[in-house]
């Protein structure tokens, strides 16, 4: 009932409340993203390769400096690391990476290298960081 004297409200749709919490999920976003990435702190040897290309199932092992292991950022232990590689050789095309820390010893790496060969994993691989150079 609109008489011509009276004026008719439109409805409009008022998005900056829309916007402002827009706004405030992204920073959340922001802040928590690199808390979530898990794993260890690995300081890669730097080496000129070219880049890794996989098609098959790549496993990350990771050495720390101290000797601590992780199974794809997991923490692990060596027994759970002889179990997982048995597991895991069942499955056709499997990789392992070995990221082991530059200054960890090579007896360390060997260790964990023959672990892999054992569980009758041929493809093993070694990470590093791109050269400066």
């Amino acid at each position: 009932m609109n008489t011509s004297g009276s004026k008719s409200r439109l409805a409009e749709i008022n998005v900056t409340p829309l916007v402002d919490v827009m706004l405030v999920l992204l920073i959340v976003f922001m802040v928590s993203a690199p808390l979530m990435q898990q794993g260890i702190e690995v300081a890669l040897p730097k080496v000129a390769t070219q880049a890794m290309t996989t098609e098959e199932t790549s496993i990350m092992l990771g050495i720390k400096k101290s000797g601590e292991l992780s199974w794809d950022g997991k923490s692990i232990g060596w027994a759970q690391l002889k179990e997982r590689l048995k597991s895991t050789s069942q499955g056709k095309n499997t990789q392992v990476v070995v990221q082991a820390d530059a200054a960890v010893e090579y007896g360390v790496v060997a260790r964990a290298m023959g672990l892999v060969k054992a569980a009758g994993i041929s493809r093993v691989g070694l990470a590093t960081s791109p050269s400066e150079e």
